[in-house]
């Protein structure tokens, strides 16, 4: 399943990828990268070395034939935007449940830089209902291809960090857990993409609030 893609990122990208002995060889978790590309899923699934289904907005779905091939070769979700996404959170909750891995992305959709969006508390609350580890994810460079300015395929150098898992346990006595478990997600890309692309608030020392967020 995995050879396709490599064979991509060798041939279209200078990829580099951090971490994976943070993915578990087997059992559930939730993997959260920040969003930049409609190529993100299959760059993620690359640097997990396991197949990951993603929830997807369906409005998605139907602008590039690539991302509709490769999502639904992988099983995306597809989820509203517009109506309570009941039935994919049950689907998600159903293949954590059953060990694979789910890919949530906090931002909510595509962003042109990172900072530009604080995360959602979706992805923290499908850790904790499933008592999965949230796994950080760091993407650089992949807006250079299927973002949200750069359309086309462009050979160019892609940095990977996967990060340590956040235990759910570690979050339960929290006043807010939920809001506890984003805001170390939001430090742990952060960190990695800072030096990149500068700090993400007006703070330069304080990233955003995912409390602010829904």
């Amino acid at each position: 399943m995995h050879r396709p893609l490599g064979w991509v990122g060798r041939r279209l990208l200078d990829l580099e990828i951090s971490g994976r002995d943070h993915v578990p060889e087997e059992g559930p978790a939730v993997v959260t990268p920040n969003h930049l590309s409609l190529i993100d899923p299959v760059l993620v699934t690359l640097a997990a070395g396991r197949n990951i289904r993603y929830l997807a907005l369906d409005e998605l779905f139907g602008k590039s034939r690539l991302f509709d091939r490769v999502t639904l070769f992988f099983g995306a979700i597809a989820m509203s935007r517009t109506r309570p996404p009941l039935g994919a959170l049950r689907e998600g909750l159903s293949h954590l449940s059953g060990g694979g891995l789910l890919g949530v992305f906090p931002e909510g959709r595509r962003v042109s830089a990172w900072g530009e969006l604080g995360p959602k508390r979706g992805a923290a609350w499908l850790a904790i209902a499933t008592n999965s580890p949230l796994i950080p994810v760091a993407i650089h460079g992949s807006e250079m291809i299927m973002g949200m300015e750069h359309k086309g395929l462009h050979p160019t150098p892609i940095r990977i960090w996967i990060e340590p898992p956040l235990r759910p346990d570690a979050y339960l006595d929290r006043e807010d857990p939920l809001g506890a478990m984003m805001a170390d997600w939001e430090r742990a890309v952060d960190a990695r993409l800072r030096p990149w692309q500068g700090p993400t608030t007006s703070d330069p020392d304080s990233p955003h609030d995912p409390r602010s967020h829904s």
